[in-house]
């Protein structure tokens, strides 16, 4: 396998991701945490580069450790002076998978999920001066907990392990009456804005300061701009209680479902749109779960727009905030996948649903009761962290059958907690009744349309392969789903791909497309850049046009 290092990683010093991690939640003081580490694993001691994990090359371990070892992550830190008399908060953007945090000894806190934040208010462990941060770790791949696309031995479709600290570790002061967190709902003209924490307050916005009324206010937008990825415009307040101020932002937008020419069509701010996407899996060659810097999200961000996509499927991942508040800023829409956990069987849930066998009763799949609310657990903490980002208009559920259980179920407890979004229930195969979406896989035959009478989605699609063998993970294995031998064959398929089979689904009831995707990963060598992101394999004059194509056949009869 090559040592692919992005151009970022290359130039990389000083502690990495040095910038304030909760973008909807902003305060004045805090400490960043990442930079050298020290790692012991089977007896070894090494230093660690957090917040890269030890299987990646940014990480600087030269042997990773297999999965299931316990990682011992030790630092020390000392708290600045000038927050004594607050309240000291440890915040984790995510560690993979089963933490214990111990503070000078005392442990203080576990937790399960590798993929969500979590917080420890450390102040009672901590001493004046050097004070001993030590985290234990163990990535066991459980499959009753949310694992992704990780797996022991990767190959093909499935991605080396990410083990232990792979997100940002920060602290922040706060006085003992402090803002935890933030809801906000919108409307065309309007955002209602919650507080958990202090019920008395003001929001500020637009010079004006509204009273907070039992922790809830409603804010009034004269001439409001909608948010939309041609105008992503966002707008500023700031929330005050006591002595405890935050800065955050929200959009204005609206998703519903219509009719239009008898279609039923996912409308926009009041408008069918065609969500012209991508599949993003969120891996880099260096930093495998995390970009060398935050700066790479903008940078694959701005270079699929150039190519005329609106959309980004998050697929089988949850990224630091960073990600979603790019997407706010530059105008990408985003729907969010929950992670998948619970078993996986090759034959039942690839082989034979490409063959056409899609269809299953899903209430006695996946039985185990641990798994389940597990899964419950995590997909409700997934939508109270992201929903307050007006990029994501859709979340997804299952995808193609993996760890799916009681689907309808699980949509209505979803819609009961966000009644806001598109939701995806089964994306791919395996439909049961409840979604809002007619939700299609296809890889290996002429595209099509689902049978329901709901609007039309390709959640999944193309595939195309051009390897690069000097900007590729693997030279001997190539995974994909068709081979194109050079670029100009590349962006000629992949053209005729879209105005043969997709251009006449939509004027049919298509109302958007997911291509897969947005780079290489390893094995696969299907994306749109490589996955050192060294090479755009296509240029803007390639497709862009493609994209006011796609919203007119919208309005086609």
């Amino acid at each position: 396998m090559q040592q692919l290092y992005t151009k970022a990683g290359r130039e990389l010093v000083g502690i990495p991701w040095q910038r304030y991690p909760r973008p909807q939640l902003v305060r004045e003081d805090w400490l960043c945490l990442n930079g050298d580490w020290e790692l012991g694993f089977e007896g070894k001691t090494m230093p660690i580069r957090v917040p890269f994990c030890p299987e990646s090359l940014l990480s600087g371990v030269e042997t990773p450790p297999k999965p299931g070892t316990e990682l011992r992550y030790r630092r020390c830190f000392t708290v600045p002076e000038a927050w004594r008399g607050r309240r000291v908060l440890l915040h984790f953007g995510a560690v993979m998978r089963r933490a214990v945090v111990l503070v000078n000894g005392q442990e203080l806190a576990r937790h399960d999920n590798g993929y969500l934040p979590f917080t420890v208010d450390l102040t009672d462990a901590l001493r004046p001066g050097k004070n001993e941060l030590l985290l234990l770790v163990v990535n066991d791949l459980d499959p009753r907990f949310p694992w992704g696309k990780q797996r022991r031995d990767r190959g093909g479709m499935w991605y080396t392990p990410c083990s232990g600290l792979w997100q940002t570790v920060w602290m922040e002061p706060v006085p003992e009456e402090h803002i935890r967190r933030l809801r906000i709902d919108v409307g065309p003209d309007w955002a209602d804005i919650s507080v958990e924490g202090p019920a008395e307050g003001a929001v500020r916005f637009n010079g004006r300061d509204y009273h907070l009324e039992k922790g809830r206010v409603r804010i009034q937008v004269e001439a409001p701009e909608l948010w939309s990825p041609e105008k992503p415009k966002l707008y500023p307040f700031s929330v005050s209680c006591g002595q405890d101020r935050v800065e955050s932002y929200f959009a204005l937008r609206t998703l519903r479902i219509e009719p239009v020419n008898g279609i039923p069509r996912l409308c926009l701010n009041g408008k069918p749109y065609f969500f012209h996407g991508l599949l993003d899996q969120g891996y880099w060659s260096d930093g495998l779960y995390t970009p060398a810097t935050p700066t790479g999200y903008a940078r694959d961000i701005t270079a699929m727009k150039r190519l005329g996509f609106n959309t980004l499927r998050k697929h089988i991942k949850i990224e630091p905030e960073q990600f979603y508040y790019d997407c706010d800023r530059l105008g990408m829409i985003v729907f969010q996948d929950m992670v998948n956990n619970g078993g996986y069987d090759y034959l039942e849930e690839t082989a034979l649903p490409n063959l056409g066998f899609v269809r299953r009763k899903d209430q006695k799949r996946n039985r185990d009761p641990e798994t389940r609310e597990n899964f419950y657990r995590a997909m409700e903490e997934t939508v109270e962290l992201l929903r307050n980002h007006p990029c994501i208009c859709l979340w997804t559920i299952f995808n193609e059958g993996w760890g799916q259980f009681s689907a309808d179920a699980a949509y209505y407890r979803l819609r009961s907690q966000d009644k806001s979004r598109f939701i995806d229930t089964t994306s791919g195969w395996f439909h049961q009744t409840a979604s809002d979406v007619d939700s299609l896989h296809i890889y290996f035959k002429t595209l099509r349309l689902g049978t329901e009478d709901k609007p039309q989605l390709l959640s999944e699609f193309g595939g195309y392969c051009w390897k690069i063998p000097e900007h590729s993970f693997n030279l001997e294995k190539t995974y994909g789903y068709r081979q194109c031998p050079d670029r100009e064959s590349f962006a000629r398929d992949l053209r005729a791909l879209y105005e043969k089979e997709v251009l006449p689904l939509v004027s049919r009831g298509l109302c958007g497309c997911i291509y897969t995707q947005v780079s290489d990963v390893e094995d696969e060598t299907n994306g749109l850049l490589s996955f050192d992101r060294a090479v755009e394999k296509l240029r803007p004059e390639d497709l862009a046009d493609l994209a006011p194509r796609l919203q007119a056949s919208l309005r086609l009869p």
